[in-house]
């Protein structure tokens, strides 16, 4: 086993971090530079000032989006503060150009009061064409996005709620194909009701699966009207959901379902080889958490599941959310979306499950993996052609001639990592 957090210490100290700024536009002369910078800039800003939906046809707006956190809740680490959120709002920036050509920035700010985070990010917004928010501590993530979404007219996407739901529902929806299940009639738990919990369980309800089959489990149990220590929201979603009354605990909750979605603690143990057991025939595990998911899934396959995933990528299924966010910005930036709506996260659902389900499901396959580099081009032609259905989209495109523009760009973007590593501009490290 490869000791990954030493070889990233070494990594990130020779590198001095993961992403740099590189040109778009050629620079031979100083005659060049007065183009590109005094007196020439002065035109197009002008031009942006007279109409400012310009600024994406001049500027690098249209393809640049700011990966914001304020280091409250990272990774499993807790809240570690903004410098030390860094290191990952970069990695996600990486991922966002490698995997979707979208020019992300980490932005951490040194604040963990909402209102103030909320103000800073506002104030940011003119420079980006979407904002990706990260690593946010609950409950103020949800009220941080809620009023982010409603004040900004660019795309306000956090990535622990909607950006977890879309891959696990494309796993999930592929999942129940494999053991001839439907999800409009399935019936399924969910443990965890944080942000990815509460997320997934209103996509899956878009999508067609029935509430009334669904239970939901938080760390003291079913949600239930029977409790009297629920909030608002939770005693919204009780009321929605658990069509039979089932009280008690996950045991109760596992108890003859299809299928189960853990976004909750890691484990192992958290959920055992025996509830799954109790869990009807050929089931589905997907144990969400990370680093260690809430059951191993030898023990999960020894107690009767079918079908098993993972955030993680030393097991089949990796339900990992990089599947989703760069392929989702890269659809909105290009019809310069004012936002996200549900019918473009389904959109984004189904291109990534279809794109598995043409390769052939199987038990140990009902997900692409990140390697599988023909899943985000088709991702993000969906997600465009949902914002122009919706009235989303500021501009109107040819979806086939996206189609072919995005594969050409994505392929340009892996081109580009070769030749800067083949002349040393990248170092080749060793791992």
């Amino acid at each position: 086993m490869k000791n990954y957090g030493e070889i990233a210490l070494r990594g990130h100290s020779l590198c001095r971090g993961k992403i740099s700024t590189g040109f778009k536009v050629p620079v031979r002369s100083l005659e060049d530079l007065s183009v590109w910078y005094t007196p020439g800039v002065a035109a197009p800003s002008l031009a942006i000032a007279r109409n400012r939906d310009s600024v994406f046809e001049y500027t690098n707006k249209g393809n640049s989006v700011a990966v914001v956190s304020d280091g409250s809740r990272v990774l499993g680490l807790g809240n570690i503060g903004a410098e030390a959120a860094l290191p990952v709002m970069e990695g996600k920036s990486l991922l966002f150009k490698y995997l979707g050509d979208v020019d992300a920035v980490p932005v951490c700010l040194k604040t963990q009061d909402p209102s103030e985070f909320v103000k800073a990010v506002e104030w940011l917004a003119p420079t980006y064409g979407g904002i990706n928010l990260e690593d946010i501590s609950q409950p103020k993530c949800f009220w941080v996005y809620r009023e982010l979404a409603d004040r900004l007219e660019i795309p306000v996407f956090h990535d622990d709620q909607q950006g977890s739901a879309v891959v696990a529902l494309a796993g999930l929806m592929n999942a129940l194909k494999v053991v001839n299940r439907d999800l409009k009639s399935a019936a399924l738990t969910m443990l965890g009701t944080g942000a990815a919990g509460r997320s997934t369980f209103r996509l899956l309800v878009a999508a067609g699966a029935d509430p009334k089959r669904i239970v939901l489990v938080d760390s003291k149990g079913i949600l239930s009207l029977d409790r009297e220590d629920l909030d608002r929201e939770k005693r919204e979603l009780a009321a929605m959901t658990n069509g039979e009354g089932r009280v008690g605990g996950l045991r109760e909750a596992l108890k003859g379902v299809d299928g189960v979605v853990a976004f909750s603690t890691p484990g192992p143990g958290v959920i055992t080889r025996e509830m799954v057991e109790g869990m009807a025939e050929d089931s589905v595990v997907f144990a969400l958490s990370n680093p260690v998911p809430e059951i191993l899934p030898e023990d999960a396959k020894a107690g009767g599941a079918a079908v098993v995933a993972t955030g993680r990528s030393d097991y089949p299924n990796q339900v990992n959310n990089s599947l989703g966010f760069p392929a989702i910005f890269r659809g909105m930036l290009d019809v310069h979306a004012r936002g996200i709506n549900v019918s473009m996260m389904l959109a984004a659902s189904r291109a990534i499950a279809s794109f598995a389900e043409e390769r052939g499901l199987s038990r140990e396959y009902v997900i692409p993996t990140m390697e599988e580099e023909g899943v985000f081009p088709r991702e993000a032609v969906a997600v465009a052609g949902a914002a122009m259905e919706t009235g989303m989209a500021r501009v109107r495109v040819d979806l086939e001639e996206l189609l072919r523009d995005t594969r050409e760009r994505l392929c340009r973007v892996r081109r580009m990592m070769r030749v800067a590593m083949a002349e040393g501009f990248v170092p080749s490290l060793d791992f």
